[in-house]
């Protein structure tokens, strides 16, 4: 066995793969560039070292550098995580040539996976599903309309070096196809280097399931069941669950099968995952294979029992699989979110920045450890007071639960989301509470169609509803009562001036341009210092009682007599006196009044904000690599303004409305904050 490796990633795939190496008793090398000095993934291993500036391909893609690291602390094997250098079949290759072990599969297999045309003609050979289509390079738009009509509409045009949804088309005619050839391949030929495009079948109403396999260097392969990826947004996974909800056992067993053929076919040593596209009714077509560790791992771990990175470093040190096919469990149902920095009220924009407070849910699961499930899990690169980088992609954890079936998980994901505590940067946590809470999800009736067909025009806080708004509002108004208690319990208040907690009390809920909606609740049946009230909203009695500390953010009690977690914070709304109350992913501003104080605040005259339509503002936090506009220049509607760059991600912003920039609020290479002004307009 290995006495130290390296880890060739950073975030929260290095900090998971360290778990492991200590439990193993490995001794552990970080790499870390210019911007990751603090990470956390730093300060958990036994060793750093310095290998170039932020721009990961001027640190994490200089495989010199990694290897030169791995060398000079005398590692003996590089894990790579995924992303970056993971799947480059150049790097294993080098790692192996410079005598050291590459925790993950070797370079051939690597290759013969990496080209999605050549890895088909393999999966073919192998006896696997492959879908209709054409898989030699096409040379031209109308060779591509004459192979679309003998595969049959609608068909789907993919580059060959694609990933992450670039160079991808869906064409339902001729027009579409001889138009989406051209974009494709011009698409592919800027991202990728390489201008390779074909076409298959495009499968309607599809899934995305995959099967994790485990193979050895002695021939051994078995298959891990399969994980259910179909919520997407934009080709990009947002839940994983495994198992899948959808298929049965008999498909569940021929996937697998193929997995394996598969696997063997390209001699696979190492974890890996062959990537399905499964239709309406079953029908299985191999996509590709993913030749590393997956992001969604985890949930895999849990129904198994397996610690996949562990068994990813044995198999690397030439270690032989100790199970077989029928010793491979499948228990419970695990459900993993991926929480990233980003804001799903602003078109999922980059949202980078310092982690004012980061207060994960309790884990009773942990990395590493197989031997406690049925919990909760956080597998995460960040701490609280840490910065989420502008240079990397914009995962801040992973959210991981594992319940004795699917209800049971969906219930434990929608109380852990509720207590994962994010503030100094927008997460995607409301997002994922409204799918979670969806119907359509909850009876496993989806594809990857699913987050497009339901919101259509982006993500809006009305697509949050709350099974029971009235209890937000009791909540605000319990707590409101609580803060009032102990209020009354501070010593020296004047004789005939002590603070008096009455019952009746006027809830206003905050809404947009002073639009304020009153709630009337009387908050009674209170016992000093025991944290219970029974309070009457519209006619609905919610008792509630909670031992949470006044000052914490997150709050957890019951209601009637069933568990709930909510946040509760004080001060936020442009109020120090509004209560701000979060719970499944809806959130409200409301105002706890008496009553004679309800009446004055009814006079309150709105003020409207200042009109900033004349200025083109940061919609994210990033960089500001480009301004294309100089004062004094006229601009057309749609016209080119400026470029800001975040998180791998340009973003381009263009001017709204015809005009004359009067002023340039902003430098070429500033780092800019939401919502500041870069070009004024006259």
């Amino acid at each position: 066995m290995f006495e130290k490796i390296l880890i060739a990633n950073r975030g929260e795939i290095a900090c998971r793969v360290i778990a492991t190496a200590k439990k193993m008793g490995i001794a552990t090398v970080a790499v870390y560039s210019d911007a990751d000095k603090e990470a956390r993934h730093v300060k958990l291993a036994d060793e750093a070292v310095h290998i170039g500036p932020a721009p990961s391909r001027e640190s994490y893609l200089q495989a010199d550098k990694i290897i030169a690291a791995a060398k000079q602390t005398g590692a003996q094997a590089i894990h790579p995580g995924y992303g970056f250098l993971s799947e480059n079949e150049g790097f294993a290759r080098r790692v192996e040539e410079e005598g050291l072990a590459f925790i993950g599969p070797k370079h051939h297999a690597i290759a013969a996976m990496g080209d999605k045309i050549a890895s088909k003609k393999l999966a073919k050979e192998a006896g696997v599903n492959c879908i209709p289509g054409w898989n030699e390079a096409i040379d031209s738009p109308e060779h591509a309309v004459e192979i679309a009509r003998d595969v049959g509409y609608p068909v789907m045009i993919k580059a060959s070096a694609g990933g992450g949804g670039k160079g991808l088309r869906v064409a339902w005619n001729d027009q579409e196809a001889h138009e989406g050839f051209a974009s494709c391949k011009h698409e592919a030929l800027s991202a990728f280097g390489d201008d390779r495009v074909f076409i298959e079948k495009f499968v309607q109403q599809p899934r995305h399931i995959e099967i994790q396999v485990l193979g050895d260097g002695f021939g051994n392969v078995i298959y891990l069941n399969e994980r259910e990826c179909s919520i997407q947004r934009r080709h990009q996974k947002v839940i994983e669950e495994a198992p899948s909800p959808f298929i049965s056992e008999a498909t569940r067993k021929a996937m697998g099968e193929q997995a394996v053929q598969l696997a063997k076919a390209v001699k696979y040593q190492s974890a890996g995952t062959v990537e399905f596209v499964v239709g309406k009714d079953q029908d299985f077509y191999f996509l590709e294979m993913n030749t590393r560790l997956q992001v969604e791992h985890p949930v895999t771990e849990s129904i198994t029992g397996l610690d996949l990175v562990e068994w990813m470093i044995r198999i690397a040190a030439g270690e032989q699989l100790t199970l077989t096919q029928s010793q491979v469990k499948r228990e419970g149902w695990a459900i993993e979110c991926r929480i990233n920095a980003e804001d799903p009220f602003r078109n999922f924009l980059p949202s980078t920045g310092r982690l004012v407070r980061f207060e994960p849910p309790e884990q009773t699961m942990f990395q590493a450890d197989m031997d406690k499930r049925y919990g909760v899990r956080v597998d995460t690169g960040v701490y609280e007071g840490g910065e989420i980088p502008m240079y990397y992609d914009s995962m801040i954890a992973k959210l991981i639960v594992h319940g004795q079936d699917r209800a049971d998980a969906i219930q434990k994901m929608r109380a852990a989301l509720n207590a994962f505590v994010i503030r100094g940067v927008m997460s995607s946590i409301p997002f994922q509470a409204a799918l979670l809470g969806h119907p359509d999800f909850a009876s496993g009736n989806f594809n990857t169609g699913f987050i497009a067909e339901h919101y259509p025009h982006g993500f809006r806080a009305e697509d949050v509803p709350h099974e029971d708004p009235d209890f937000l509002v009791a909540l605000a108004a319990y707590m409101h009562r609580r803060y009032r208690a102990r209020a009354c319990g501070i010593s020296g208040q004047m004789v005939g001036h002590e603070i008096k907690v009455g019952e009746a009390f006027t809830v206003v809920v905050l809404g947009a341009e002073g639009q304020h909606v009153p709630h009337e609740v009387s908050v009674t049946d209170y016992v000093d210092q025991s944290g219970s009230s029974a309070v009457l909203v519209g006619g609905k009695s919610y008792r509630i009682s909670s031992s949470a500390h006044l000052g914490s953010i997150r709050v957890q009690g019951a209601c009637n007599g069933k568990g709930f977690t909510a946040q509760v914070e004080r001060g936020l709304a442009g109020n120090p006196l509004a209560l701000r109350i979060i719970h499944d992913g809806t959130q409200i501003d409301a105002l706890v009044l008496t009553p004679a104080r309800a009446e004055l605040f009814k006079l309150m005259p709105y003020k409207a904000p200042p009109d900033m339509s004349k200025y083109v503002l940061s919609p994210m936090p990033g960089l500001l690599v480009n301004v294309a506009v100089k004062p004094g220049q006229k601009v057309q509607a749609g016209e080119r303004v400026a470029v800001i760059e975040a998180m791998k991600m340009e973003n381009v912003l263009f001017a709204s409305a015809d005009g004359v920039v009067k002023e340039i609020k902003a430098a070429q290479g500033e780092s800019l904050a939401v919502d500041q002004p870069i070009v004024e307009f006259e």
